[in-house]
């Protein structure tokens, strides 16, 4: 099995919305990517925020913004996200009758393209279609709330990508969102994960950055050892 090194994705979901960027350049030393989660309200039951926060913390970080789209109609809204300066944008696979050719619209776009696939959305029918993005994100919880609990039976779909992504010598993140902590971030390592949103892990923590750090200081162990 073949990994890249790690990233670790803090996801904003988790942080204080009155002091967004006081939360953003917490983890700024530390992290690779921030995460943000962009909830409609119809795709998923919750709302969360959209495009004018993420123009807004874009002018106060250099972090690198992963923006996943919980939305219906990503084809109208996921392009204006690339617009805005995000380095990669993913959307649902439930969302979207033509997942490639967003995904070239994306990339036209300036951003790199992520395909999420939901809790109870089987891998093997978008495996093929892998190629044409740069992220794929698995969740290991069903899409729409945080601090929801891990669910480990998810990794299969880690290990089914990871074949793949190996078997075709793919340039694809293999990432995983929901319940990554410190005690579930190796199963996921193991099993083929290199992208790991943590979200109460993180701003759950005293200290956020060194929370990052701890992170991904497991997930390579597991990835030493797989």
């Amino acid at each position: 099995m073949t990994v890249p090194p790690s990233i670790i994705a803090p996801s904003i979901l988790a942080a204080d919305f009155a002091r967004l960027a006081d939360e953003v350049r917490a983890v700024e030393d530390a992290a690779d990517w921030l995460h943000v989660d962009v909830m409609d309200n119809h795709f998923v039951p919750n709302l969360t925020i959209g495009l004018p926060v993420v123009q807004s913390l874009r002018a106060v970080t250099r972090l690198p913004f992963d923006v996943h789209l919980m939305i219906t109609d990503p084809r109208r809204w996921a392009p204006g996200y690339a617009d805005a300066g995000a380095y990669n944008v993913t959307f649902h696979a439930e969302a979207c009758d033509d997942p490639v050719a967003l995904a070239k619209d994306l990339r036209s776009a300036g951003a790199r393209a992520g395909l999420a696939i939901d809790r109870d959305t089987p891998i093997e029918p978008y495996l093929d279609l892998l190629p044409s993005f740069d992220t794929l994100l698995i969740m290991t919880i069903k899409a729409g709330f945080g601090g929801q609990r891990f669910l480990p039976q998810l990794l299969d779909k880690v290990r089914a990508a990871r074949r793949h992504v190996d078997s075709g010598h793919l340039e694809l993140r293999i990432e995983v969102d929901g319940g990554i902590a410190a005690d579930t971030i190796e199963q996921a390592a193991a099993a083929g994960a290199d992208a790991f949103v943590a979200g109460t892990a993180v701003y759950g923590a005293d200290d956020p950055a060194e929370a990052v750090r701890r992170l991904r200081g497991l997930a390579e162990r597991a990835n030493a050892g797989a």
